[in-house]
């Protein structure tokens, strides 16, 4: 039997596949869990063969799971659901130890296949995501550009933003002007949105 722990935020999505999966001949669901930290104190108590985690929960994310149950439970494959992934996302699961990640419409019956695989020690990768990630246009901004322009895109000013990243607030701006210059930006929200929709942040 394959042992699963499930999480996700959203109790409909997460009982509903649970019940789905339990329909497997070599599944057994032997946890549930509504958010991060739960999906990896649970992965922790029972031990599961795989771990099915939405992208998008309260506290730890998927990405965050991934990273944190790969630390502690090495042995636990990960499959990340997103609902709306983007090849960002994609890079940033795989490089936190997921071997999965599969897009929520998925049929029930391919979810169940991926799972088998990653058991088996394989990856998967949703095709369309994956075909969307080699063509992503390469970013012209640096990783600390990239950095800056996250913190602003979430509403941190420059000396919020400085803080965090040990910058004094006048190098702050000055990254700021140079990210909307490369992005042909009319102000920070204008280059943020244009670095999301390209799959940079």
């Amino acid at each position: 039997m394959i042992r699963l722990l499930i999480a996700d935020d959203e109790d409909l999505i997460r009982v509903a596949l649970a019940q789905l999966l339990e329909l497997e001949h070599d599944f057994e669901v032997v946890a549930q869990a509504s958010d991060g930290r739960s999906a990896v104190d649970e992965g922790l108590r029972h031990r599961p063969d795989v771990a099915v985690v939405d992208l998008e929960m309260p506290g730890l994310g998927g990405i965050d799971v991934a990273t944190e149950l790969k630390r502690v439970l090495p042995e636990c494959a990960v499959v990340i659901l997103t609902g709306r992934g983007r090849p960002l996302h994609l890079q940033q699961a795989l490089v936190a130890g997921a071997s999965g990640f599969v897009v929520k419409g998925a049929p029930a019956s391919s979810l169940a296949d991926v799972i088998r695989r990653v058991r088996a020690g394989q990856r998967y990768v949703d095709p369309a995501l994956a075909a969307e990630a080699l063509t992503i246009p390469t970013s012209p901004l640096t990783e600390r550009e990239l950095e800056v322009l996250r913190l602003a895109s979430s509403g941190a000013n420059a000396a919020a933003i400085a803080t965090r990243t040990h910058l004094a607030p006048g190098t702050v701006r000055n990254y700021l002007a140079a990210i909307q210059s490369k992005l042909g930006a009319t102000d920070r929200h204008h280059a943020a949105r244009i670095a999301r929709d390209a799959g940079w942040l």
